[in-house]
């Protein structure tokens, strides 16, 4: 059976060593599909009330595509055409309704190195997906 996995992007490079992990494991099993997502924060509500819904949808997709797109030129060069997504919202909770809505068997994220009291105290993209999440989910350091 061919596996979907899910991919968080940011634009950082933790996010983009998930990204090679998720490949070698697509391309160990034969295949697969694979699902890149990128998760934009809401605007404030006093942006919405001088910024209309479509021009804040299209800030969401451009800024969400910038960040993307290191991932698919690396998809693109291992031979992968991956599907993209953009969400809005708080990262644990969009990733796993993705995950959720798309069927993915696992997720596949990059760790961001907060660790000690950082990590305490700011909360963790990681931690909250691995909270919210049905499936498993592999950190890649």
């Amino acid at each position: 059976m061919l596996s979907t996995i899910l991919v968080p992007i940011d634009g950082s490079a933790p996010a983009l060593q998930a990204l090679d992990h998720a490949i070698a494991v697509l391309k160990q099993a034969g295949g697969g599909e694979l699902h890149l997502v990128n998760v934009q924060p809401p605007v404030d509500n006093l942006v919405t009330t001088f910024v209309g819904k479509a021009e804040v949808s299209d800030y969401h997709r451009e800024e969400g595509m910038k960040a993307l797109e290191p991932a698919m030129a690396r998809c693109q060069a291992s031979g992968i055409t991956p599907k993209l997504h953009i969400g809005v919202g708080r990262a644990g909770a969009v990733i796993a309704g993705f995950v959720k809505s798309l069927g993915a068997g696992q997720i596949v994220m990059g760790a961001r190195g907060l660790g000690g009291a950082a990590g305490v105290l700011l909360g963790s993209v990681s931690r909250d997906v691995i909270a919210e999440a049905k499936v498993p989910v592999t950190v890649v350091k």
